[in-house]
């Protein structure tokens, strides 16, 4: 390994602004796709993922639906805030959730919200840089996602419009298979997906297999550490039914290349792969990862991974690189760049064939 595989500065590069998608492609399935296979490089549209991919292989999808969770408001005070609730199900009657505010955050503090007279409570100050909130006449999960369905923002990164967020996203920014309400941004890699990709996958014969893992704030957290190993990993919770876990054990157990869609579904299959394999894993059971994959960490659970492209930086690119190596990353994303690729959420896909 490269020392310079732990260093921070060592997964910078540079994008041309014009490269971050704003809007997904008019059509999902129609965004480009770069495939990587024995350090070759080809451009393909996304609906031919079906044609290069093992046909024999199990491809997990990450099935979390993300809610909207971004709410705009004012301090008693008059000044502007926006709150971001992390966690539809609430403990001890409050909820948490970050609050931006040029204002100091006090226990009491009261929010008006807008576009409602519901009002937030300050009820606790998380050491983690979170706060736990109670909202005036909502008192559970059910009510809690029916306000946020009526005046909540789709929480769209920062780097997209500026994070404002508009009706199209309501749809753009889900996945067409979301079920589990819980995160706070999409797996983007399953955006590309469309009914119409599923019936390819079907026709061939490629086997699916779904997992949950709610993205969380953390997501979102840039790596600060010139030292990558220094950076502490945030933690995202995850489960797995019994029926999709009776899928991924079989795949193993029968040697068949499993491939994951997006680097959350990743976190869940190398987190949880020793306890598949040995029979200890319990299906259904609420369980939290914070893997930290990089450049000299061993991924043991899949043959392949579809996935979008990372921020420089971020510890997804990382996690890329813990697959096929950063220079080699690097240089693909070069080409993506030279080959006008749209980036990062909105963006274009790539297929990491790893056998």
């Amino acid at each position: 390994m490269d020392k310079n595989d732990l260093q921070l500065s060592s997964y910078y590069y540079d994008l041309p602004e014009d490269l971050i998608a704003k809007r997904p492609a008019l059509k999902r399935d129609q965004s480009k796709l770069l495939h990587y296979k024995d350090k070759t490089i080809s451009h393909q549209t996304f609906s031919d993922l079906v044609d290069v991919l093992p046909a024999d292989c199990l491809l997990v999808l990450n099935e979390t639906k993300v809610f909207p969770c971004r709410l705009l408001g004012k301090k008693s005070t008059g000044a502007k805030a926006e709150i971001f609730i992390l966690d539809v199900n609430p403990c001890e009657g409050a909820f948490k959730c970050l609050i931006k505010s040029a204002s100091k955050k006090r226990l009491g503090d009261q929010y008006l919200l807008d576009k409602s007279d519901v009002s937030i409570s300050l009820k606790h100050i998380n050491g983690d840089g979170t706060f736990m909130v109670a909202f005036s006449g909502v008192d559970n999960q059910q009510e809690l996602e029916s306000l946020l369905k009526s005046i909540g923002g789709v929480p769209i990164p920062p780097y997209i419009r500026s994070g404002i967020s508009d009706e199209k996203d309501l749809l753009d920014y889900q996945t067409t298979f979301a079920k589990n309400t819980g995160s706070v941004a999409a797996p983007t890699a399953g955006l590309h997906f469309t009914p119409e990709a599923f019936k390819k996958l079907s026709d061939r014969g490629v086997e699916l297999a779904k997992v949950t893992l709610h993205v969380g704030l953390g997501t979102f957290s840039p790596v600060k550490s010139e030292t990558i190993t220094d950076h502490k990993m945030h933690g995202e919770d995850f489960f797995i039914t019994k029926e999709n876990l009776n899928k991924i054990s079989a795949a193993y157990k029968n040697d068949r290349p499993v491939v994951a869609v997006g680097t959350t579904t990743l976190r869940v299959l190398e987190s949880s792969y020793q306890a598949i394999q040995n029979g200890s894993f319990k299906a259904e059971s609420l369980s939290t990862t914070n893997i930290f994959l990089y450049p000299g960490k061993k991924v043991e659970s899949i043959k392949g991974l579809v996935t979008n492209f990372h921020l420089p930086g971020s510890s997804l690119l990382m996690l890329v690189a813990a697959l096929i190596g950063r220079q080699e990353i690097l240089d693909i994303y070069q080409e993506a760049i030279a080959s006008k690729y749209r980036f990062f959420s909105y963006g274009d896909a790539m297929y990491l064939d790893l056998r």
